[in-house]
């Protein structure tokens, strides 16, 4: 199957016109018109990705977070980003990046699904037509009160996290859930207006989190990675369900820091 084929297939998914202006995504390096018979799916293109993909002859790396952010100047192996573009091209290895397409559509309802929320609606519209409103995260009724102790082990459960930060008394019940995954911070107010108990989401920096208790949000932060990696198991599904004919790979899920 040609890899314009298989970007088709991608963006019937999570069509690009849900990414954000500022995002980069799509078909970052290699050939639209490879032949692919092996995919390996990351969240992140790193070196030990790139790595693997290459020893398990992967036709296309396929990955949540954009390995290209930034306009390149250049590209050389002195440069860790450059090194990886190299590596990319010079194994032939078509790289996609599906980002805030698929935090709209893709993400979202999968992480609210992992919490069983129900009466859900878009956190952050971030896309608007005379169909439907679309956007970043999702807001809903957990399953049934319950305090934020035992929310956070819900959380912890659902999402394989072996810890979470909690903002806010443990004690607490709460009800109305809203999930953002990756970086929620900015996301807080949005949370508040939507009449959330709770937002569960990442990257919660010290003044973001007591901020958000003292307006009466609770905050239980899974880490960034923690929700997210989620994008491995939902596009491995995804692709054996299309296109079975492919061989795929996957990273292993593991945390990308240690707690000592």
């Amino acid at each position: 199957m040609k890899c314009c084929e298989i970007i088709e297939k991608l963006e019937t998914l999570s069509p690009v016109l849900y990414a954000e202006e500022w995002d980069n995504i799509g078909l970052l390096a290699g050939r639209r018109d490879k032949e692919i018979r092996t995919i390996y799916i990351a969240l992140d293109a790193t070196d030990e990705v790139i790595s693997e993909a290459v020893a398990v002859k992967a036709d296309m790396l396929l990955t949540h977070h954009p390995l290209i952010f930034k306009k390149l100047g250049r590209i050389d192996t002195e440069d860790f980003i450059g090194r990886r573009v190299w590596q990319l091209i010079h194994n032939d290895i078509s790289y996609y990046a599906m980002h805030t397409n698929f935090d709209v559509m893709g993400m979202a309802d999968a992480a609210a699904d992992e919490l069983s929320l129900t009466d859900r609606q878009v956190l952050s519209v971030t896309f608007e037509d005379d169909i439907s409103k679309e956007g970043c995260g999702r807001v809903g009724r957990l399953a049934k009160r319950m305090s934020v102790s035992d929310c956070a082990e819900l959380v912890k459960k659902q999402f394989k996290v072996p810890n979470v930060r909690v903002f806010g008394d443990p004690g607490d019940i709460v009800e109305v859930a809203a999930v953002l995954p990756g970086s929620g911070g900015d996301y807080i107010k949005e949370a508040l207006r939507a009449g959330a108990d709770v937002m569960i989401t990442g990257d919660i920096d010290h003044h973001e989190g007591i901020d958000a208790v003292a307006q009466g949000l609770t905050v239980i932060d899974a880490g960034h990675y923690g929700i997210e990696k989620l994008f491995i198991p939902y596009m491995e599904e995804f692709l054996k369900r299309e296109l079975p004919d492919l061989s795929i790979y996957k990273a292993d899920i593991r945390e990308p820091f240690v707690v000592l």
